[in-house]
């Protein structure tokens, strides 16, 4: 039996943000509000919209770009200039929506990954709007855990730490003495998380197959899961997890 994940809502919903944001470009302000309205679709990550009030419009420059969404409408290009560099296609609005979406004409949004930096509050927040309704709760366990890769145990723990984050499935987290280092490459591939911090990725070296990406920890975790700091974890969809003498199914998830 296989398990699916999806980190997406059931329906879109689109609603106010109690947060205050902002976003830079090129050192410069670009947007800010405390009337944030935050738009989650399924299959889609959570998108911040600013009413265009408060927004420099002046820094927006017309885009020959537009694309269709049945649900939200028409989608409104714009190039970000400012001094002299300019994000092409960076933001964006959508007008003549189907009447089942919502009203996006008076709000833009912008590509967070072409923005140089956003704040909610005085926090800076890395990759994409966090979700209000995503839960992270991490939990010490007695449970014994066993990793293999190919037949190779590569980690085996009792003394988990597990991960429950909303819409995925349970990450387990073991103390790097308990995990076969001597297995683990050290990669130069990173990955960030608004809510965890920023990752650093090992490969697993069996025999002479080298599997790429497989593990991972975060040495510097934000605040509120600095219990998984300095802990390795595995990607389930990948490789083979024992719990107390059961293997696991590989859930599937965008990282299968």
């Amino acid at each position: 039996m296989t398990n699916s994940f999806t980190v997406s809502p059931r329906s879109s919903e689109f609603g106010p943000s109690p947060r205050w944001v902002r976003v830079y470009f090129n050192s410069q302000l670009i947007a800010e509000s405390r009337k944030m309205m935050l738009l989650r679709e399924p299959d889609h990550l959570p998108v911040y919209f600013f009413p265009k009030e408060e927004a420099l419009l002046d820094c927006l420059q017309s885009s020959d770009q537009t694309r269709r969404s049945d649900y939200n409408g028409e989608g409104i290009y714009w190039h970000v200039r400012v001094g002299d560099r300019i994000a092409k296609n960076a933001a964006y609005t959508f007008r003549n929506g189907s009447g089942n979406g919502p009203d996006l004409e008076d709000y833009i949004a912008f590509k967070w990954e072409k923005m140089d930096a956003w704040f909610e509050e005085d926090e800076e927040v890395f990759v994409y709007a966090r979700d209000p309704h995503k839960r992270i709760d991490i939990l010490q366990s007695s449970r014994h855990i066993k990793v293999a890769v190919d037949g190779v145990t590569v980690g085996e723990t009792k003394r988990p730490w597990l991960l429950f984050e909303t819409g995925l499935p349970v990450r387990y987290y073991m103390p790097i003495q308990d995990a076969s280092m001597d297995l683990l490459v050290r990669t130069d591939v990173t990955t960030r998380c608004p809510y965890k911090g920023m990752a650093n990725l090992y490969s697993i070296k069996i025999g002479n197959n080298l599997h790429e990406g497989l593990a991972w920890t975060y040495r510097y975790p934000t605040i509120e899961c600095a219990r998984i700091q300095g802990l390795v974890a595995f990607f389930n969809e990948k490789i083979d997890i024992y719990e107390d003498g059961t293997l696991l199914s590989r859930p599937k998830t965008p990282w299968s």
